[in-house]
């Protein structure tokens, strides 16, 4: 009897269609007995018996020599399999959320009715309950960063957060404002930080350095009336001052090349700024649009993908911007010299710790080929991203209740979420890869628009390697 390699090598080379229909007669029972023992319905398991056939065809002249293909397609339908149910949980999941957002919104309280007792219920709570809302919600940091914060795990952080959150809602219950402890949640995260005025950390800076000094020069003069002018204390200051005109010439000189330095640093921060209000008006602008969608028709991925763009920007300008602001106060108090603040060339070669890219069947000039860690699959991969982190709301670290392996859950922003939809939906039946850190490790088909706005990312990760990713992942959106 024919070898299953050598009636793939003739599907190959020939495109036999007689030898890849005996490969799938030989293994259509054990596929579609692995896919039903799984996603428990036949129609669904008759769905990943095509979908592993399918992708066979595609690698039929890929695979290595030794590859044993039952084994092969055992492994393929488990992964297939395990995307299905995930794909039909969301589903369902997406379906109750529906329901649970209508119910809310038919009588959620608006942010009018939170905000004039949103302080005064969180003086009600103890230090560390009001630190840990303070920082998962008007800093928006992630349950990792709270529980390393505040010294304590993530399970005891979400718990201390839900706690405090349940704390306000039966504060502001009693003050007539009745709100879920979600909705609320929601509430606060989007509504209990504004951006300030553009411009109004460097005035702030220059009025308190003016004070300081305005505090230091009438010390001075206090300090000067008390003398008394006795002979010998003539005779002491004659000599002062002698020491403090020699003094004075090295001071004046140091002035001036503090000033220098100063009218550098604060052109460098006129010039961000104008940057800054720039993009924040591009920025805006682009934002209004997402606002309306549900008014007008979806942004296309290119114009999401340029906000998200857009974001990055201003919050490396912002950055730069602080490091500058930082640069000058340590000139005035300390006469340090300034160090360079870095820019995002310098870290060029760094690989993106998070993209997700479109997997072509044939290489191309935009393309490079990538070896999926898990599956040993080479893909070629068009080097231009569809997103990447600026598009990511927080990286975590669960288990996989299948496997029990570690996996990266990734959310999405909301600006993200929008983006995801429109890459999945102008990709259908098209493979996405997610690449963390350089390296590929996962490229499922899309059956379908994804909306949810939360991505599992499985690659038979080590606990160490997935909290590795998940961390560099969250330091590079934390450092927009």
């Amino acid at each position: 009897m024919t070898s299953d390699l050598e009636l793939l090598g003739q599907y190959a080379r020939n495109q036999a269609q007689d030898a890849f229909t005996k490969i799938v007669r030989r293994h259509v029972d054990l596929v579609y007995s692995a896919a039903l023992r799984q996603v428990r319905s036949p129609q669904l398991a008759e769905e990943v018996a095509q979908s592993v056939f399918t992708d066979l065809a595609r690698n039929a002249g890929k695979l290595k020599p030794d590859t044993v293909l039952t084994a092969w397609l055992y492994q393929v339908t488990r992964r297939t399999a395990i995307d299905v149910v995930r794909h039909e949980s969301r589903r369902q999941r997406r379906e109750q959320i529906a329901s649970e957002m209508n119910a809310m919104n038919a009588t959620a309280p608006d942010w009018t009715h939170v905000e004039p007792f949103l302080d005064e219920a969180m003086q009600t709570l103890d230090d560390t309950d009001r630190a840990a809302v303070l920082l998962r919600y008007f800093e928006n940091k992630s349950l990792r960063e709270v529980g390393q914060t505040l010294g304590t795990s993530d399970d005891t952080a979400q718990k201390r957060v839900s706690r405090a959150v349940e704390h306000l809602r039966k504060f502001l219950s009693q003050r007539g404002v009745a709100v879920g402890a979600s909705g609320l949640a929601v509430l606060i995260a989007a509504n209990a930080v504004q951006a300030a005025p553009v411009g109004l950390a460097v005035t702030v800076s220059a009025a308190a350095v003016l004070a300081g000094t305005a505090v230091s020069t009438s010390t001075v003069i206090a300090a000067t009336k008390t003398i008394v002018m006795t002979t010998l204390q003539k005779t002491l200051i004659t000599a002062t001052i002698a020491a403090v005109v020699g003094t004075g010439v090295y001071e004046a000189h140091r002035a001036s090349t503090l000033q220098g330095q100063n009218q550098t640093l604060q052109q460098q921060q006129a010039t961000l700024t104008e940057q800054i209000a720039q993009l924040k008006s591009d920025n805006e602008g682009l934002s209004n649009r997402v606002a309306q969608a549900s008014r007008s028709p979806p942004l296309s991925s290119e114009r999401l993908r340029e906000l998200l763009k857009l974001r990055g920007e201003v919050g490396v300008l912002r950055r730069q911007q602080r490091e500058l602001e930082l640069a000058t106060a340590q000139s005035k108090a300390h006469d340090l010299p300034r160090q360079p603040a870095p820019t995002e060339t310098s870290q060029s070669n760094i690989p993106a710790p998070f993209q997700l890219q479109l997997a072509l069947d044939e290489p191309g000039e935009d393309t490079e080929p990538m070896t999926n860690n898990a599956s040993g699959e080479t893909l070629h991969v068009q080097k231009t991203p569809l997103m990447d982190y600026t598009a990511i709301r927080s990286a975590t670290v669960e288990w996989d209740a299948s496997s029990g392996e570690p996996e990266i859950n990734i959310e999405l922003s909301d600006v993200g979420k929008e983006l995801f939809a429109a890459v999945t939906k102008e990709n259908i039946d098209k493979r996405l890869a997610f690449v963390l850190d350089g390296h590929l490790y996962l490229a499922p088909v899309i059956r379908s628009e994804i909306t949810e706005g939360k991505v599992q990312i499985t690659g038979h990760f080590t606990e160490e390697e997935a909290s590795e990713l998940a961390a560099k992942i969250n330091d590079a959106i934390n450092s927009q």
